[in-house]
């Protein structure tokens, strides 16, 4: 696609939890819980407020076209604020200094005093119905000429377990929001800003890491399209291809909306009951349904089957509208004979609504009430068809295409909080926020100062493991090595199986140590790893466990031994030393190396056994 051309336009809202002791508005652990922990559950209701204009926000309205019972599993790891039976605590004084220091990363200007407020949310994700948020810092750079418009710290949402049930043990977690002004005009451009952002986020070392940490909402439009806000993209990788679908999405939608101007397409809005004609239809959908009712889309013929993004056609547009009265989906003529519909009920059903041959007919399946709900939303989506495309919330699906969610929320969904009081940030409070080295500044300090090579450099500087990096380098280990053992011996290990993450970190600076020392050779390094996550829960102290890890599986060995076992294997094996000459360095040096499981430095066995070949052969 040639974007300039589209006018394409691309912002993106970045949320990022933060690693912090406590949740934002309660003084409960941050930790994830398993759904097994749980010490409870309780159900609610969850209905919209008016705003303090009298006004009902219109994404909240459309979550309450189906009355929805949400259950809410407890633990005792969380209080009575996340069950909304209590007021809020202070804001976390920790969360907002984090948040003021990627606000200074970014070179934002801090808001004078921070005013909470409430975001209208009743899609079951927040027991009170609203997510608390707060503006924090305004107007910050990025490379290339985009700007951030925004950062916000706020609370996260419950974790959904599956359809109408929650989890609250992430709800509470602090989360800042980042907003970037619309300033991205290509797809790729999307995916390098949330680069640089999540960069810049990770550089602080105060984030938590790991899926469902961080998420990115993408907002897109293209000329004469619509904004349409793209939720929960939470792979960096498909960034580009989510924009790159949502554009074409659009540029389909305009086509369709340009045929059905021209064919002089209509929505009958006449609801036609259509349940006797379907009375002995062998589709089990029709079939056990009370009632079938059909909707005639005049001129809509062979569009609403026409595909719109990879999988996705308009017709899916039409479901995911109707879905939200509580139906399974729709039928439409472009797509039947199908699904245990036959070709005369299909010619029945036409001449029965009297639709011509230009024409489409939806059928949905349901009770009374929802299929009429259901009708009501396909001839709503079928009238912005002929409109062109709308402005909604959409979700990402596997691959990149989306799936509508709702419509955008306007200025109705916020109001003030009157449980928390404001916090100022004055100038000493803005001059204490001390700012970390970036990890691409870090990267280039690695190349620098420890002679790593850039891609290792880059490896540790992003690693969860950098602290026990830079730790264990600080007590004298070389860089290489920690490097080596942290990045590319733990991920061996865990690729077979090896579970190292119950090695603690003390544990492996203390088998480095030992290591340098001498006590251990390096190549005994993933057999003392892997006997430390074997015995991980015994007693002892950590450089104990290191050091009982030694004498059992790899105890160092004198040069006199090695010189000792060398020359027996040499011995053992001098017709074939003589028939190789130095050629048979590397398979003695197997040999060797496997008799002494891995307790000498492989240089130090390989100049041992060159000299004794060079010995024997002179």
């Amino acid at each position: 696609m040639d974007y300039e051309k589209l006018g394409l336009k691309a912002g993106i809202e970045i949320h990022q939890q933060l690693d912090t002791a406590e949740k934002l508005f309660c003084r409960c652990p941050t930790t994830l819980r398993d759904v097994s922990e749980r010490t409870g559950e309780f159900h609610r209701y969850l209905r919209a407020t008016e705003s303090e204009l009298g006004e009902i926000d219109r994404a909240a309205r459309e979550e309450m076209k189906l009355v929805r019972k949400f259950c809410y599993y407890t633990y005792d790891t969380v209080c009575l604020v996340e069950h909304d039976e209590e007021p809020p605590a202070p804001m976390n004084p920790e969360a907002l200094e984090i948040c003021l220091t990627i606000a200074k990363m970014l070179g934002m200007t801090p808001v004078e005093q921070v005013h909470t407020m409430r975001k209208l949310v009743i899609d079951g994700s927040n027991t009170s119905g609203f997510q608390r948020t707060a503006l924090v810092a305004l107007s910050g750079a990025l490379p290339g000429g985009c700007r951030v418009e925004t950062i916000c710290l706020e609370e996260e949402a419950a974790q959904r377990v599956e359809d109408e049930t929650f989890s609250l043990d992430r709800l509470g977690i602090p989360l800042v929001e980042i907003t970037t002004a619309p300033c991205m005009h290509t797809p790729e451009a999307v995916q390098e800003v949330a680069g640089h952002i999540g960069m810049v986020l990770r550089s602080t070392g105060r984030v938590k890491r790991g899926l469902g940490t961080i998420r990115q909402d993408i907002n897109v439009s293209i000329a004469d399209g619509a904004r349409v806000e793209i939720k929960g993209v939470q792979d960096l990788d498909l960034i580009a291809e989510v924009v790159r679908r949502e554009a074409g999405r659009q540029t389909n939608l305009l086509a369709i909306r340009d045929e059905l101007r021209e064919r002089g397409a209509r929505v009958d809005h006449t609801v036609i009951d259509a349940t006797s004609l379907f009375a002995q239809t062998k589709s089990s959908i029709l079939k056990k349904a009370k009632t079938v009712l059909a909707v005639r889309l005049c001129g809509f013929a062979g569009l609403v089957g026409r595909e719109i993004q990879p999988g996705r056609r308009l017709g899916s547009e039409m479901s995911d509208y109707a879905k939200k009265c509580g139906v399974g989906g729709i039928f439409h003529t472009d797509e039947l004979p199908a699904y245990g519909v036959t070709a005369e009920e299909v010619a029945h059903l036409r001449e029965f609504v009297g639709a011509a041959e230009e024409d489409c007919v939806v059928i949905v399946a349901a009770t009374r009430q929802r299929a009429g709900c259901a009708a009501e939303q396909v001839m709503i989506r079928a009238e912005m068809a002929i409109a062109g495309v709308p402005e909604e919330t959409r979700k990402m699906l596997e691959e990149g295409s989306t799936a509508y969610m709702r419509p955008l929320p306007g200025a109705a969904r916020m109001y003030p909080e009157t449980d928390v009081f404001e916090v100022t940030i004055d100038d000493a409070l803005w001059e204490s926020i001390k700012v970390p080295e970036l990890l691409t500044d870090r990267t280039e300090r690695f190349v620098r100062e420890f002679g790593l090579d850039e891609g290792l450099a880059r490896q540790v500087a992003f690693s969860e493991r950098l602290a026990l990096f830079e730790k264990a380098v600080a007590a004298g280990v070389r860089p290489t090595l920690a490097a080596r053992t942290l990045l590319g011996t733990c991920r061996e290990l865990a690729r077979d199986g090896v579970d190292v993450g119950r090695v603690s970190e003390e544990e492996i600076l203390a088998l480095l140590l030992a290591v340098e020392a001498g006590r251990a050779a390096k190549e005994a390094i993933p057999d003392l790893l892997t006997e430390l996550a074997r015995t991980a829960g015994d007693a002892g102290a950590p450089g104990e466990r290191v050091e009982a890890a030694i004498g059992k599986m790899g105890p160092a060995v004198s040069q006199a031994d090695v010189e000792e076992i060398v020359r027996r294997i040499v011995a053992e094996r001098e017709a074939f030393a003589r028939e190789k000459g130095m050629g048979a360095l590397g398979p003695l040096m197997g040999v060797v190396m496997q008799e002494l499981r891995g307790s000498v430095d492989g240089k130090v066995i390989s100049e041992t056994l060159r000299r004794e070949l060079q010995r024997l052969l002179s």
